[in-house]
């Protein structure tokens, strides 16, 4: 029976382009036709659908940004004080000194903060301070950084170039075509690939994920750091998904290699829209030199709840409770894939990690999985993002449910038709398809 989300979905792909502001969220990701889509209440890693359905959200928790889980009690009431005082007004708001204080000291080498409000907007930010205080237009990238035109002018001309970077084969369209061959893409942990780049071209900015589906080797970040000072490029580590997953701040604090710049956004404000750029004086200061600025990057309610949030992490040492939670689930998916004969790989921080069955099958099971876990009760795809509020008994629940689910894979593997036991069509597969 078609519930009520599944309706409202219909309805908004009829007045909205792709249906929703983020396509990560698109019902065609999870359970084209089946998914609810839409939630009527939140609440620890509990969603409740339109139809007052409840779930258990062992998927993408917010987008990563609920790490403290949905509605934490003091964030939601610092929130709740702010907007009964006022949210917006002719002077600025006090807690974004705080806050720009708190993040300073937990990265002592940075010196001054700017705020936003989204982590896209957050790395355009960056790049347009470091590139005026490089002098210099060049950007070299590793990862995925986002929507704005500085970053997709990297598929200008050749649309395999963000290949590996979490955007393979998005036509850029809309972006000017002068950008072209104004960000050049490398390879994690291939430091010859960006020592090239910078033989060849005039780069003055290095823009790079810490790490996401591996760590450094053989001194990557380091020789990063050293080839960036040597060559006057200003560094920028994004740390909008991986900030506050294993330690208190920035992931680069794990390794001991500061950049110049860093990048935060997702837990930074469990939930409210938030993101910072913090910087190294000489650097940050450009930021007076050009024209960044935007009326709702001043309003109240993201710095005070990131405050919050900030105070709640220290508190009980977030970072560690999500990052050992990970590690569980991430034994028992493996122990499920050693159980039913499944080759599996997992890839992934601990807190940010996802599974994938080494199947040229692979996209339909990852449908069969959502499926069947979505009549269990659950929200889960291959990709988890840990909370707190996974508990033990929410874990151990989770694997026995997802334990059927790997049989029913395995069933498959050996000759069934994974296609009958479809309910409806195969889940799109990333930034490949965005309709």
């Amino acid at each position: 029976m078609e519930g009520t989300g599944q309706k409202l979905w219909k309805r908004a792909k009829e007045v909205v382009p792709g249906g929703n502001m983020l396509l990560s969220k698109r019902a065609e990701m999870f359970l084209p036709e089946q998914w609810p889509a839409y939630f009527s209440q939140a609440k620890g890693c509990k969603v409740w659908d339109l139809d007052g359905n409840q779930f258990i959200d062992m998927s993408i928790m917010g987008i990563g940004t609920n790490t403290l889980g949905y509605g934490h009690p003091e964030v939601d009431d610092a929130v709740r004080k702010v907007v009964d005082q006022g949210n917006m007004s002719t002077f600025n708001c006090p807690e974004e000194v705080a806050l720009a204080e708190k993040l300073i000291e937990l990265h002592p080498w940075a010196d001054m903060v700017r705020f936003a409000r989204t982590g896209g907007e957050a790395n355009a930010i960056a790049v347009r301070i470091a590139r005026a205080a490089s002098g210099k237009d060049k950007v070299a990238i590793c990862g995925y950084h986002g929507w704005h035109d500085w970053y997709l002018s990297a598929n200008l001309g050749d649309d395999q170039k963000l290949d590996g970077h979490l955007l393979p084969g998005l036509d850029p369209k809309g972006v000017p075509r002068e950008l072209q061959g104004t960000v050049l893409p490398f390879n994690y942990n291939r430091i010859d690939e960006l020592e090239a780049l910078i033989a060849e071209h005039e780069v003055g900015v290095i823009k790079m994920e810490v790490s996401r589906n591996e760590g450094p080797q053989n001194q990557f970040l380091e020789k990063v750091r050293a080839l960036a000072t040597q060559h006057n490029i200003v560094l920028i580590f994004d740390e909008c998904t991986s900030g506050f997953r294993e330690t208190f701040g920035g992931l680069h604090k794990k390794f001991g290699v500061e950049p110049d710049m860093a990048v935060f956004g997702k837990a930074l404000g469990n939930g409210y829209a938030i993101s910072a750029v913090i910087g190294r004086r000489p650097v940050m200061e450009n930021a007076q030199s050009t024209f960044i600025s935007s009326t709702f990057w001043t309003e109240r309610i993201g710095p005070a709840a990131a405050l919050k949030v900030l105070e709640v992490m220290e508190r009980e040492k977030s970072w560690e409770v999500i990052t050992a939670t990970g590690l569980k689930i991430r034994d028992r998916w493996q122990v499920l894939a050693q159980q039913h004969e499944l080759a599996m790989t997992v890839s992934g921080l601990p807190a940010v990690q996802s599974y994938a069955f080494q199947s040229g099958d692979n996209l339909k099971y990852k449908t069969l999985v959502t499926q069947e876990m979505l009549k269990k009760g659950f929200l889960s795809t291959p990709l988890l993002f840990s909370c707190t509020q996974h508990d033990e008994d929410t874990i151990d629940d989770y694997i026995e449910a997802l334990d059927s689910c790997f049989a029913q894979v395995k069933v498959c593997e050996e000759g069934a038709s994974v296609d009958e036991l479809l309910d409806g069509p195969v889940c799109h597969s990333g930034f490949k398809r965005l309709n």
